[in-house]
């Protein structure tokens, strides 16, 4: 039986269809290939283009005319600190007439050595050591220089033969010990003595070095030690010295006032706080690293029930840490007076500014004539000065001026806590004990970029606070060292440098 007309014609329309469509493809793809071929000579023409761009340039640098000697030199970046004005400048060194300034004499000679002057083997006359000439007689005179030297250190390795046994009430082998030996180790080198470990600690806190300087300045006595090595010796130190971190600790939170400031630290690669509280009439230094700047962490440094009066800055943590005596920093409120002066032409011309400036600086000088006045002209004085503050916030808390209104805000807010230091002694205006602290450890963080491990970073904290606070007692930090050292592996109670 024969299929319908119509399935035939439907077939053939779909060919004809396929074959259209097909050429269709034809034509695009070959449109395509040519503009691919386009492209291709466009980018050939680009690269072309581009070095004779390079090469016309280079000729017009070459043979552009030079720039004018009296043009002016292009700004600094705000990071830069200016360069100093031209004009005279104080010549260095004491004025003329004033007493030189000299070493004094050493206490002792370790070594004569006679330096006599050249014989004539002939006539047994002296001789000039230049000209060997005969000297006149009776010009002979005798000299004595003293000459300081350093003599070159060297590794000494002291072998210690200790005994040992089983001690049956102890239930453990026990194991003589001397004083300056470190805790014996089974270790196929030779452990580092008391002597190696301070000056390590020395050079790594106290100079500031990094880990491999300190490893080449040790080298040069003969010592071979690795930057590892030497990190893990401040460590143990560290871990060693904590008992008497403890006791500055406890020293300090009986101070009767405290200065405390922060600073930035970097501990494994994140942004950390630096601590520094010092107290004890300048005896004491602490520093703590921790992850906050919150006003908790100096209430923790010092303590809950500390009663004393709390020396800081403006930083707004210090009210949030509820101490109840505080002295604000007068010299931070001058810098800030001086910095707003500078870059505000209408607050530098304005009253406040004198008057805030004249009012900070007879607080100060007032203070040091403590002694030179009496109490009654004192007090009258110290009241006058306390009326004048609380006048000037007064006057000036609805100024026009943006800056002079927010500084005589500050200054009413906080006009309790800006005159303490004129009715006590010891207490000072500025916070510049906490200042001078945190200065070594910001070269540090300079130099050395902050700590690599947490462990790291309290090790510091600990060993730092150690020698601040043994060279604010005059003592030598190398022996101060060596000293707790060897007081922490007899097992004795630490609180050396805590002793008032």
């Amino acid at each position: 039986m024969a299929e319908p007309v119509g399935s035939d014609y439907q077939v053939r329309w779909l060919e004809e269809k396929v074959r259209l469509m097909q050429g269709t493809i034809d034509y695009v793809e070959a449109m395509v290939e040519g503009l691919n071929y386009e492209l291709r000579v466009r980018d050939i023409r680009i690269r072309e283009l581009e070095q004779e761009n390079r090469r016309l340039r280079k000729r017009l640098e070459e043979q552009a005319p030079p720039p004018p000697s009296d043009a002016s030199p292009q700004a600094p970046p705000p990071f830069v600190k200016p360069n100093r004005p031209p004009g005279r400048r104080k010549k260095p060194g004491r004025k003329a007439g004033h007493e030189a300034a000299l070493r004094p004499p050493p206490g002792h000679i370790d070594r004569v050595v006679d330096v006599p002057l050249r014989h004539d083997r002939r006539t047994g006359g002296r001789l000039c050591p230049h000209c060997r000439t005969p000297l006149e007689a009776g010009t002979f005179k005798g000299h004595r220089r003293l000459v300081e030297d350093l003599v070159p250190a060297r590794v000494e390795v002291v072998c210690y033969r200790t005994a040992s046994g089983y001690c049956p009430n102890c239930r453990r082998r026990v194991e003589t010990r001397h004083p300056q030996q470190p805790p014996a180790s089974d270790l196929p080198h030779a452990v580092l003595g008391p002597g190696v470990l301070a000056e390590a600690a020395a050079l790594r806190v106290e100079d500031r070095l990094p880990m491999r300087r300190v490893c080449s300045v040790l080298a040069r006595s003969g010592l071979r030690l690795c930057a590892a090595a030497v990190a893990k010796q401040v460590r143990r130190l560290g871990r060693w010295l904590g008992g008497e971190y403890g006791h500055i600790k406890s020293r300090l939170r009986r101070s009767p006032s405290a200065n405390v400031d922060e600073t930035g630290w970097r501990t494994c690669g994140r942004n950390t706080w630096l601590w520094a509280a010092c107290g004890g009439e300048g005896r004491h230094t602490l520093y703590h690293i921790d992850a906050s700047r919150a006003g908790s962490v100096a209430r923790r440094l010092l303590g809950e029930s500390f009663g004393g009066t709390v020396s800081c800055d403006f930083y707004g943590a210090y009210d949030a840490a509820g101490f109840e005596h505080k002295q604000r920093c007068l010299a931070h409120l001058l810098r800030e007076l001086k910095e707003t002066a500078r870059d505000s032409p209408a607050f530098a011309a304005g009253p406040f500014y004198r008057r805030c400036k004249r009012l900070l600086r007879d607080m100060l000088a007032l203070k040091k004539r403590w002694h030179e006045l009496g109490d009654a002209t004192y007090t009258r004085r110290a009241c006058r000065v306390e009326d004048r503050l609380e006048a000037l916030a007064r006057g000036h808390a609805r100024d026009t001026d943006p800056d002079a209104r927010r500084l005589a805000s500050r200054l009413l807010r906080h006009r309790r806590e800006l005159t303490p230091f004129l009715w006590d002694e010891k207490l000072d205006g500025t916070n510049n004990a906490a200042e001078r602290a945190l200065r070594p450890a910001v070269v540090m963080r300079k130099v050395t970029g902050g700590s690599r491990s947490e462990q790291g970073a309290d090790a510091w904290a600990v060993v730092a606070s150690v020698l601040r606070t043994a060279k604010q007692q005059g003592r030598d930090a190398l022996a101060t060292l060596k000293e707790l050292m060897m007081r922490h592996w007899a097992g004795e109670e630490p609180g050396l440098l805590a002793a008032d």
